[in-house]
């Protein structure tokens, strides 16, 4: 029997709604628990100790059987979350899907870095940026590429201003074997459970519209300038 893992939530069939598998069919598996505490945090019923009862402890082989029931048994695309999903013991899981076809793609902000990464199909490196109020250490970072293996992995990383597209620059010189997706943040994020906050999207826009002629300013021909799809379409609404 594997070690439990805090779940948060487990959802889908929806698509990937941001970073370089956007639009991509997949079932999430959104664990509980993180050791950063971003200003601008969108997923804070993962996040903050006040939810940790909702937090269900449940072992990889459940896990696995409410992803396929979702998705009717076929092999599907499993998007791992937080929080922090780094922080879970989420070998167990990623090794038992694999071998009935689903395939694992994990996001976190390379501040934990665990052997069983290289069972991942793709590791998204998210970094977090100095509008997060985060600092990061990129040795830890380099330790997560490292601990990948041969799994694909790239950066995405959140930007809101100027001195996050610098931070941006730079992390990118840092691995340049890394593709990198950028993303325009959102300064409103909602209450945990709050699924009826507005979205600034024309905010959300506008700094879209900046950060495209920035890449295009500066011919960064090699980043890749995304929106969060799922926020334009559905919102702050959880489990889509």
């Amino acid at each position: 029997m594997s070690d439990p893992i805090r779940v948060c939530e487990i959802f889908g069939p929806t698509i990937q709604g941001e970073g370089a598998l956007i639009g991509r069919p997949t079932v999430f598996v959104r664990t509980g628990g993180c050791d950063f505490r971003c200003s601008w945090c969108d997923s804070l019923h993962a996040v903050d100790a006040a939810w940790r009862d909702t937090w269900a402890p449940m072992s990889a082989e459940a896990v696995l059987a409410e992803v396929e029931r979702l998705s009717g048994g076929a092999p599907v695309l499993v998007t791992l979350s937080g929080g922090n999903p780094a922080i879970q013991p989420l070998g167990a899981l990623i090794a038992a899907g694999r071998e009935k076809g689903h395939r694992f793609a994990m996001e976190t902000q390379g501040s934990i870095a665990r052997d069983w990464f290289c069972g991942l199909d793709m590791l998204v490196l998210s970094p977090k940026p100095p509008s997060s109020g985060m600092a990061t250490d990129w040795a830890s970072v380099a330790a997560c590429v490292e601990a990948a293996g041969q799994a694909e992995t790239i950066l995405k990383i959140v930007v809101f201003d100027e001195a996050d597209y610098a931070w941006a620059r730079d992390a990118a010189a840092r691995f340049p074997r890394l593709p990198i997706c950028l993303q325009p943040g959102n300064h409103t994020p909602p209450p945990p459970g709050d699924d009826t906050a507005t979205v600034d999207q024309a905010g959300i826009d506008a700094r879209m519209r900046w950060l495209i002629g920035r890449v295009m300013q500066d011919r960064w021909f090699d980043a890749r300038v995304l929106p969060q799809l799922h926020v334009m379409l559905w919102g702050n609404r959880r489990g889509v």
